[in-house]
């Protein structure tokens, strides 16, 4: 079964200096039947204005990865951590038993494009904890590349879940897919272009939560990125 979130049927937010889409339930935007899907409970498209961000605020309980596009963010936390995630670069941190960071576009004239990520995790009052990798654009080309899951595995980042997060740059008429996957829960998210997956067209900003279905294949229709979860 696939349910299609097309892009402009997301949740709104329009601050001025940040843009967001959200395609589950988050702040002010409510919708019963997008609450979570599985374990995955926030996928927000961010635009933030060059010199803003968010100030020191807290979280606990989440696992929350961050997914550049393009530009780049400040980040500092109260585990002492202070680094700039450029795009290509992937943060995972784990909120567990609280944490506190900001996070900054530092530039002065280029918008900071960056996807939030909330999974729910295994279990609460984890130890807190901070990952930083980047992934080269050859290394999601044409196939998916892992880079997070429950094992850290293949030089991913760890998620305290039972999950795989794969990225995918794909080239017109290049084509990937992944098997025996009926007992799963799968979410796309196109990050740019257009695919279809599974018969089914998606542009920049749609996703489609798959369940029940054996193979799952994602063909590019134009130059594409995306975003392929694997969830329990």
């Amino acid at each position: 079964m696939l349910e299609i979130i097309q892009s402009d049927s997301r949740g709104k937010a329009d601050h001025g200096w940040l843009k967001a889409r959200h395609t589950f339930s988050f702040a002010d935007y409510y919708d019963p039947a997008r609450i979570h899907f599985g374990d995955l409970r926030v996928i927000n498209e961010d635009r933030v204005a060059p010199g803003q961000g968010f100030g020191m605020h807290p979280h606990r309980d989440m696992e929350i990865l961050t997914y550049i596009i393009s530009g780049a963010i400040e980040h500092k936390d109260s585990m002492g951590n202070g680094t700039m995630i450029r795009a290509g670069e992937v943060q995972r941190m784990t909120a567990g038993t609280g944490v506190l960071h900001s996070e900054f576009n530092p530039s002065q004239d280029e918008e900071l494009h960056l996807l939030q990520i909330w999974i729910l995790p295994e279990a609460k009052n984890l130890e807190p904890g901070y990952e930083q990798t980047p992934f080269a654009r050859e290394d999601k080309l044409n196939t998916l590349r892992l880079i997070a899951s429950r094992d850290g595995r293949d030089g991913s980042l760890t998620i305290h879940q039972d999950v795989e997060l794969y990225a995918s740059i794909l080239e017109r008429g290049h084509e990937v897919s992944i098997d025996d996957v009926a007992a799963r829960r799968i979410f796309v998210q196109v990050v740019a272009g257009s695919i279809d997956v599974n018969g089914e067209a998606l542009g920049a900003g749609d996703g489609v939560q798959i369940r029940g279905n054996e193979q799952v294949t994602i063909t590019a229709h134009a130059d594409a990125e995306f975003l392929l979860f694997n969830l329990a």
